[in-house]
């Protein structure tokens, strides 16, 4: 988008500098990264961003407005993850938009979970090195700073507390392709990511051992996705019921809360329509739809297009746990050497004394959605970074 950045870009690109590009992730993050990213970043300009944002904070502040949403989201809670302690609001907010035809922002889905918070600015700034990038393009919106950002996202993470006492609490976090971001998080903030089975409970208190001793855990970056523990049947140490003597940096019952879960109570011009399965009898046209479980992640599970077949498949005591959004066709904005591209753009939040943009995650592809399985085969797709121009 901004076709003078993007023509100049495409012309002077080499496989020399994406070379470079990777050499420069592996370097900032501590290893080979495990997913796909795109040859180039995208180039966005800062009213969009600006739209984007707002669009984001309106919808939130719509649903949390709305008692009846506010009694709904509590009881769809699965009563064996229903944590004390609820906070008042989400830490971590992110609204996820595609651009249509009009290049309008349409949200694809919300969620009040965190993902790659602290790996995003490492590969805006390889990005913005391998291929010599001008300083004045900004990675964050707003203007913010990247000091600032660390600031912010430190006390979102840490907290008033000793980096010692703060966990990052993942499943099998040496196997997540997420794992980059866990190594920046603790180089930034001195915060080790712990499996979920390593800790221990004694009392109402969690432990875990670091460097030969066994710390007292007083806050948690909370990363464990509940899909996988129940895909897994994953035994933990503890219960989620359990009124534990520990922040949560992300509450978990927003998990579930701010999620798909959400998409039926929105009303807002960017926001496509959608239904839970269950109150649906029959659907026409049911290739203009999007069939989605309200709970999984990283696109596992959904079917753009469902064919009447797949939506009767769903056993009728699961249809709850499904939802059927309008499908929205996201247009080929990105010129590149392999063909126009689609992108998907994350606006990420903090929300301490307010709901705040603090940054953007870019997913490039050119299948039915932006997902890995999606794009396989393709080039110039994949993860990206969006550069913001006034």
């Amino acid at each position: 988008m901004i076709p003078s950045l993007r023509r100049k870009f495409n012309r002077d690109w080499t496989p020399a500098a994406y070379t470079r590009f990777l050499a420069l992730l592996e370097e900032g993050s501590g290893g080979a990264t495990r997913f796909r990213h795109s040859e180039t970043p995208c180039f966005l300009a800062a009213p969009l961003i600006d739209r984007m944002a707002r669009y984001g904070r309106e919808m939130v502040e719509q649903l949390l407005a709305d008692e009846q949403y506010q009694r709904d989201s509590r009881a769809a809670i699965p009563e064996r993850y229903r944590v004390p302690r609820e906070s008042a609001v989400p830490l971590f907010v992110q609204a996820d938009f595609g651009l249509d035809a009009q290049h309008e922002p349409r949200l694809v889905e919300i969620q009040g979970f965190p993902s790659l918070y602290s790996y995003q600015p490492v590969m805006a700034e390889c990005y913005r090195e391998a291929y010599g990038l001008d300083a004045g393009l900004a990675a964050l919106p707003g203007g913010l700073p990247l000091d600032r950002y660390h600031a912010l996202l430190g006390e979102a993470i840490v907290g008033a507390h000793d980096p010692a006492n703060v966990i990052l609490l993942e499943i099998d976090p040496e196997r997540q392709k997420t794992r980059c971001d866990f190594t920046v998080t603790e180089r930034l903030f001195g915060v080790r990511t712990v499996d979920v089975r390593a800790v221990r409970k004694r009392a109402n208190r969690l432990w875990y051992e670091r460097d030969g001793q066994w710390t007292p855990v007083e806050r948690i970056y909370n990363r464990v996705i509940v899909d996988e523990l129940e895909r897994r049947s994953i035994e933990m140490p503890f219960d989620f019921r359990d009124d534990l003597d520990v922040e949560w940096a992300g509450h978990p019952n927003w998990f579930f809360r701010l999620s798909k879960f959400s998409l039926p109570y929105l009303h807002h011009p960017a926001a496509p329509a959608a239904q839970f399965l269950d109150r649906v009898d029959r659907i026409d046209q049911s290739e203009r739809y999007v069939l989605k479980p309200l709970y999984s992640f990283a696109g596992l599970g959904v079917v753009v297009g469902p064919t009447q077949e797949q939506i009767d498949a769903v056993p009728a005591a699961r249809r709850g746990d499904y939802l059927l959004q309008e499908r929205v066709d996201f247009a080929p904005l990105v010129e590149t050497p392999a063909g126009p591209a689609k992108i998907e753009v994350r606006i990420m939040y903090l929300w301490q004394e307010e709901m705040r943009a603090v940054n953007t995650i870019v997913r490039m592809g050119r299948g039915t959605q932006m997902g890995v399985d999606h794009n396989k085969g393709f080039e110039w797709v994949g993860a990206s970074a969006g550069f913001i121009a006034s």
